[in-house]
């Protein structure tokens, strides 16, 4: 078994169960692309087993931080399994599930989602992938499921120096598949909508705003970044009279007007821009438009801290548009799935654009990720998504 050894002081994370070791903290040693290698301090106390990566910045990702256990097939198939059976203690109010979650299920850089029959996987670091034919056997026999489909295409791989890999792992047919969510349905392509086809993530937060629609009876509602239009179908359903949804995806909106359909809301309640956000929000502010309810849901602008600076200009100037578009007593749905933005951070951003645009308001909530993407106690990065509501006063 090859030996990394660290720099003298760097041993805490590890100490702590942190699962990441970075490449400035290892001081010798080495090792294939997802080798399972020992991890000990700079005396030589054993801190943990991890997969190496020497592409990446975190150059290894550790498996179990227990010296006697084995990382072979029947650790990463129990591990697999503990992963998806943790899920049934959450009440998921759909069949489009969140099953793996990488470093806080114990399995790095692995992800898998669950859409009705079908199972979507991303292997993201060198040590997934190299385990990639144990853990597609380990996830069919603990589903009961015969689809799999791999979506590794995302830019997570190229920072590991693997390259991209799609197609079936098991099965095959159609890549449009349908699930339920609260009372609803939408229909994902696996093979080309983000992530792994969906933003599962989201499901409480557009839940909350069918509620929030539904108790406040909004009437002009912007849901900016809208995607394939999961906020759209909230509102309406929640008895919005008209949502307005912007998007630079034609082919997102026009899956968008076919979830209305199939939700059996009235296709004359919606307007679907294809269009930039920022743009098309500073037009709205000069045609002295307002709207009642706005989401902001935009894309990961800043993967690590190190962008952090660049992505918080961002967060700001789209917030303060959306504040000074937002009428007296209207909410705010806000959005950061930044993973070097923290939740702390994006209050201040938010607090500073509503300087910026003159506007106070009221933190009606904090809200996050669904329950079936975790955070825990040892990986708070697990925590990428956070957002606000916030009400103006």
């Amino acid at each position: 078994m090859k030996t990394i050894r660290l720099k003298e002081g760097k041993e805490r994370s590890l100490l702590r169960r942190h699962p990441w070791i970075f490449d400035s903290a290892i001081a010798k040693g080495g090792g294939d692309a997802g080798e399972t290698v020992r991890i000990e301090s700079h005396a030589g106390q054993f801190l943990a087993w991890a997969a190496f990566s020497p592409a990446s910045k975190i150059r290894a990702r550790a498996w179990s931080f227990d010296e006697t256990q084995r990382i072979d097939p029947a650790f990463l198939d129990s591990t697999c399994g503990l992963a998806i059976a943790a899920r049934s203690r959450f009440d998921l109010p759909s069949d489009g599930v969140r099953l793996v979650h990488g470093e806080s299920d114990g399995l790095p850089g692995f992800i898998v989602d669950r859409y009705g029959d079908t199972l979507v996987a991303q292997f993201l670091a060198a040590g997934a992938e190299r385990w990639k034919s144990v853990l597609t056997q380990s996830l069919l026999r603990h589903t009961g499921l015969s689809r799999l489909y791999e979506r590794s295409d995302a830019n997570a791989r190229a920072l590991e120096a693997l390259p991209t890999s799609t197609g079936w792992l098991a099965g095959e047919g159609a890549t449009e598949v349908s699930i339920r969510e609260h009372d609803w349905r939408f229909t994902i392509d696996i093979a080309i909508g983000h992530k792994t086809g969906f933003y599962l993530d989201q499901r409480d937060s557009r839940g909350k705003f069918a509620a929030y629609s539904r108790r406040l009876g909004f009437q002009r509602v912007l849901n900016c970044f809208s995607y394939t239009g999961g906020f759209t179908v909230a509102a309406l359903a929640g008895g919005a009279a008209h949502v307005t949804s912007i998007d630079s995806s034609g082919p997102a909106l026009e899956r968008a007007r076919a979830n209305l359909v199939l939700n059996g809301i009235d296709a004359a309640r919606a307007d679907f821009l294809d269009a930039d956000v920022n743009a098309s929000l500073r037009r709205f502010i000069e045609e002295g438009r307002s709207f009642d309810a706005i989401v902001l849901d935009p894309p990961k602008l800043a993967p690590t801290a190190a962008h952090a600076e660049r992505a918080a200009r961002a967060y700001k100037d789209i917030n303060r548009l959306a504040l000074k578009l937002l009428e007296p007593g209207g909410v705010l749905f806000t959005y950061s799935c930044s993973g070097g933005i923290s939740a702390d951070l994006f209050h201040k951003i938010v607090a500073s654009a509503g300087a910026d645009a003159g506007v106070d308001g009221y933190i009606g909530e904090r809200v996050g990720a669904a329950p079936d993407h975790p955070m825990t106690l040892a990986f708070p990065e697990g925590e990428y998504l956070k957002g606000l509501v916030v009400v103006r006063k």
